[in-house]
């Protein structure tokens, strides 16, 4: 899956939600993830067959355009969503998020509404 294709499913995905991006992503830097959305990068979701897998879309943006796909520390851990580390310092077995991902706070996201020329949002 290419570049194009992905972002074409990511938008049919995004309108079938109500979502309606007014227009392509350009060279995203990063995609954070915050609230309910931290659940895209479970390593724990299985999707019946007749549903995508959110994640193949992300995944391909992430590696065709060297996009860092960031989750929220706070929604993470609500959410039951570990890296090695925090599932190191919480004491828990392993990691359950998928390969891709990496964990952060909220001053990333400031960092990068503060650099971007950008921020598109979805939901509410």
């Amino acid at each position: 899956m290419d570049y194009r294709e992905a972002q074409s499913r990511a938008t049919e995905r995004a309108a079938a939600g109500g979502v309606h991006p007014v227009e392509p992503l350009e060279d995203p830097d990063e995609v954070f993830f915050l609230d309910a959305g931290t659940v895209t990068s479970s390593s724990k979701c299985i999707f019946p067959q007749d549903e995508a897998d959110p994640f193949q879309t992300w995944e391909a943006l992430a590696r065709l355009q060297n996009v860092e796909l960031i989750i929220c520390v706070s929604s993470a851990l609500r959410h039951g969503m570990l890296d090695t580390t925090e599932a190191k310092r919480h004491e828990r077995g392993q990691s359950t998020i998928r390969p891709g991902f990496t964990i952060s706070g909220l001053g990333q996201l400031v960092d990068a509404c503060a650099s971007s020329d950008r921020i598109i949002t979805f939901g509410g």
